[in-house]
């Protein structure tokens, strides 16, 4: 069979007139492009919230690519109606980044999804793709150290989490955090300087008095956790743990009534806080044991 001859590409130059066609088409297809990605990303949002959120509000992925500050202001919360939201959102980001392979948020917000569906693994991979794409984000970095947390990589979280405070050294639930790390590694001193930390940067931050309490208690200063457990209740008088652990800081002063009041008021706030019937019942008994005996 005899060979046929290809001719060779040609290129045409474009007019004018055909070029400024050719570049609003790509203007509109881009814009298309755009408003299909906000629908999904601003959908995915609102699936991860949907237990705090009557519905899509606002344009989400607009405020979050010009507002820096705009989750610190909101204190989204993350809370889904259901589980099932979170798996549905985290399909809709990941369709997101199908179109915007660089996405930061779209895997954020997969890390967050995925760390609510205890898939601690896949969310360290979200954050740390994230963080990939925007090194100077301390929230990706907090956030993976929470997950590597849950994983019991203590020395891993607290690596995160100095990251993040040397990124933004006002971030107080950074502080927080590795306080809680440094807990678990026995390292209460060093955890009470961190909640302290927090607490000068935000005065009124009721779970950092708590966590100081609790490294105090472990410390056996039970005086100074009474002190903490108490300011939290103040900051919110409804924090049921609060109360329950300044009854047991109090038992161990032995101050059974004092301990069985606080037991009584979480159980008050939390009618199904079993830990705080145990602890009233140990209290109880300790208290009709002390009046048992002969002076």
């Amino acid at each position: 069979m005899a060979e046929t001859d290809k001719e060779p590409h040609s290129l045409i130059p474009i007019g004018n007139n055909q070029l400024k066609k050719v570049e609003n088409a790509i203007a509109i297809t881009d814009k298309i492009l755009l408003g299909e990605i906000e629908q999904l990303f601003n959908k995915a949002f609102y699936l991860i919230n949907s237990k705090d959120l009557s519905g899509i509000e606002e344009n989400y992925c607009l405020k979050l690519a010009s507002d820096k500050d705009y989750l610190k202001r909101n204190q989204f919360k993350y809370r889904a109606k259901e589980k099932d939201d979170y798996k549905k959102a985290i399909i809709l980001f990941s369709k997101v980044l199908k179109t915007k392979p660089k996405h930061y948020f779209s895997f954020y917000f997969k890390g967050v999804s995925k760390g609510n569906l205890k898939d601690y693994e896949g969310a360290i991979k979200d954050y740390t793709k994230a963080i990939e794409i925007d090194p100077d984000d301390a929230s990706a970095y907090n956030n993976r150290g929470i997950a590597k947390s849950d994983l019991k990589d203590y020395e891993g979280a607290i690596k995160d989490y100095t990251k993040a405070i040397e990124i933004d050294p006002d971030d107080a639930s950074a502080y927080n955090n590795r306080g809680i790390a440094k807990c678990n590694l026995k390292d209460y001193e060093g955890a009470i300087e961190d909640y302290t930390k927090a607490i000068e940067i935000d005065p009124d931050y009721a779970t950092a008095y708590y966590n100081r309490g609790l490294a105090k208690s472990d410390l056996k200063d039970y005086e100074g956790a009474i002190e903490d457990y108490t300011k939290a209740i103040e900051i919110d008088p409804d924090y049921a743990f609060a109360y329950n652990n300044r009854g047991i800081a109090k038992k161990n002063l032995k101050d059974y009534k004092g301990a069985i009041k606080d037991y009584t008021k979480a159980i008050e706030i939390d009618p199904d806080y079993t830990t705080a019937y145990n602890n009233r019942e140990i209290a109880k008994n300790n208290l009709n044991d002390l009046s048992e005996l002969p002076f």
